[in-house]
């Protein structure tokens, strides 16, 4: 016992020691970001406050406009290829002085970013909501928390992740040592949607700037005005920090503009739909540059029979209607066991009766607008398909205090049930604020039905029984799994995100997505240099002796044999080899005669 009392001591004292250090505030630096030109303080001039009629015609501009009620933001400019691949010397110059900065140096650049997005979140989500038509609540869970969260890790842990690691060096090699070092790629090029507009920026800048990369940012064309007002927050951060100019660039832009950064860089990682995916992977085959797609899904939520319902049935509709269906990884598929059927789809219709749509920065409302023009269109569609087939629609939320110029921004939440596999709805992406329902009889049933898709993000399992409930997961064909809970996963942001089949390959998150931003490179160096170094066996130089064969079946034995006895005879035959001279090589006897 005496032994283990300086030990209770010292972990006692360790830990006092922290818990002050936590009240200590931390010294990071503010940075003032110019906000003057994004302020909506009601006295808009007139030109920035008229109705946008968007165009069907890619122009070299582009135009932004607030879904929500479809007044005119401004525009920017669609950068050319001969554009693009300027901003990207530009940042591969950055990165050169960039890489060899020390890692307290990128975490005060992170402690900086931290702080102004704590002291400034209603800034940041109202931005976020004007550009694509989300709610202040939806732009706090989604922005707001999952940055913070990923800085947050970055800080704890990213140095430990980026420091070369250690591996075993196998039997032949015990006179080695084997690591892996992780350094940065140069440029690292994204092309992020349009659903997380604050999110999809830092998510991929933080790894990328922390594991010593420059990064160019394609935002989309329908939500490029608040990229690039967070594009000034990265560079008031970074500027704060002494880093160089141009190491976080953000380019707008259409498809030509994508085109030219995936030609350009040394990594890109896209987050999109399938069909650009597949375009972005013929591009990125011509460089033969690594690339990271998160391509969507169509996630599977399943509900059993012993579950709370009510307490399931409101996940359910935060699952579906969050942000109007603009949710990444958003749960579009829902599978009730039969036995709770009824009772799940009644409360969930009571939920979504009480859901309310509106411009969600001119009153309390549930949901927001829809960020695409002529989705609610798509929508629609999917839904008629449905009816068409046989489903049933029994029960919808309502819209509010909508503009004339916006209403086709809407889309009411729809709760539909009798629907199965043959049906659209629950084949493609919806992207919007439909919960269609479906029953299931047993577990191999909704196994099957939930693989039946081409997408395989996520899902989402409920039962009273965990054990149950992970046995399901296990069996789904997907790259994230919630157990009693949905979309928890992105929130834990040391697990890698990303999926398998239509939703794309790679990881960003986690250990994996940090290190997806780095070259990785086997290092093998002599464990005692200089006093033991490589020398070929005389047996096997050049010239090769007689034996060099019948040495190295020796050797094999000797280090790799099944039992103890084969390999000390194969040792003493090694040893014997080694100690005789060795013959001359019937090669050069032939020379010589």
């Amino acid at each position: 016992m005496a032994f283990w009392w300086p030990l209770i001591v010292i972990a006692i004292a360790f830990a006092i020691c922290k818990l002050l250090l936590m009240f200590i505030p931390d010294n990071v630096p503010s940075i003032d970001v110019d906000t003057s030109d994004v302020l909506d303080d009601g006295n808009q001039a007139k030109d920035n406050s008229f109705i946008y009629i968007p165009s069907r015609r890619h122009t070299d501009k582009v135009q932004c406009y607030e879904p929500a009620t479809m007044k005119y933001l401004g525009y920017f400019p669609a950068l050319k290829p001969d554009e693009v691949k300027e901003r990207v010397v530009q940042a591969r110059k950055a990165q050169k002085i960039w890489a060899k900065s020390s890692f307290k140096q990128r975490r005060l650049f992170l402690r900086i970013l931290l702080k102004y997005i704590i002291e400034h979140q209603d800034l940041i989500c109202n931005i976020s909501s004007r550009d694509t038509g989300k709610t202040m609540v939806d732009a706090s869970l989604g922005e707001i928390m999952t940055t913070c969260e990923k800085i947050h890790w970055l800080l704890s842990e990213g140095e430990k992740w980026l420091k070369p690691e250690y591996r075993s060096c196998g039997r032949s090699m015990l006179h080695k040592v084997a690591k892996v070092e992780f350094s940065p790629f140069g440029v690292v090029g994204a092309i992020v949607s349009w659903n997380y507009p604050f999110h999809n920026i830092f998510n991929p800048m933080l790894a990328a700037v922390f594991s010593g990369n420059s990064i160019v940012i394609k935002v989309s064309e329908h939500a490029s005005w608040s990229g690039c007002f967070y594009l000034r927050i990265i560079q008031t951060a970074l500027a704060a920090v002494g880093a160089p100019e141009n190491l976080v660039e953000v380019i707008t832009g259409f498809a030509e503009t994508g085109e030219a950064l995936v030609s350009s860089v040394d990594k890109i990682i896209f987050v999109g739909s399938p069909g650009v995916g597949k375009k972005i992977m013929r591009s990125a085959s011509d460089t033969l540059i690594p690339v990271t797609l998160e391509l969507g899904g169509k996630d599977a939520f399943i509900v059993c029979e012993d579950v709370d319902v009510p307490h399931v049935a409101q996940i359910a509709a935060r699952g579906a209607l969050q942000s109007s269906g603009q949710n990444c990884a958003g749960a579009e598929r829902f599978y009730v066991h039969k036995d709770v059927y009824s009772s799940f789809v009644a409360e969930v219709v009571k939920i979504v009766k009480s859901v309310t749509a509106g411009p969600p920065l001119s009153g309390k409302y549930d949901m927001g607008a829809i960020c695409m023009q002529e989705h609610s269109e798509r929508l629609q569609y999917l839904v008629n398909d449905a009816l068409d087939k046989g489903a049933e629609i029994v029960a919808r939320g309502s819209v509010g205090n909508i503009g004339e110029g916006a209403v086709d921004q809407y889309f009411p939440p729809t709760v539909i049930v009798n629907v199965n596999h043959t049906m659209k709805l629950m084949q493609e992406e919806a992207f919007g604020p439909i919960l269609p329902i479906m029953k299931f009889s047993s577990d191999e049933e909704v196994v099957q039905l939930a693989n039946d898709s081409s997408y395989g993000l996520g899902c989402a399992v409920f039962s009273g029984s965990q054990r149950r409930a992970r046995h399901i997961a296990s069996q789904l064909h997907c790259g994230v799994a919630a157990i009693n809970d949905f979309a928890s996963n992105y929130m834990c942001q040391s697990l890698p995100f990303g999926g398998v089949k239509d939703s794309g390959f790679g990881r960003f998150a986690g250990i994996e997505g940090l290190r997806a931003c780095c070259l990785v490179k086997s290092v093998v160096e002599d464990r005692w240099w200089p006093f033991i170094k490589t020398k070929i066996p005389k047996p096997i130089q050049y010239p090769i002796a007689e034996n060099g064969f019948e040495f190295q079946e020796s050797l094999v034995h000797t280090l790799y044999g099944l039992n103890i006895w084969d390999r000390l005879r194969a040792l003493v035959n090694v040893l014997k080899i080694l100690s005789e001279q060795p013959p001359t090589p019937t090669s050069n006897r032939r020379r010589n005669d």
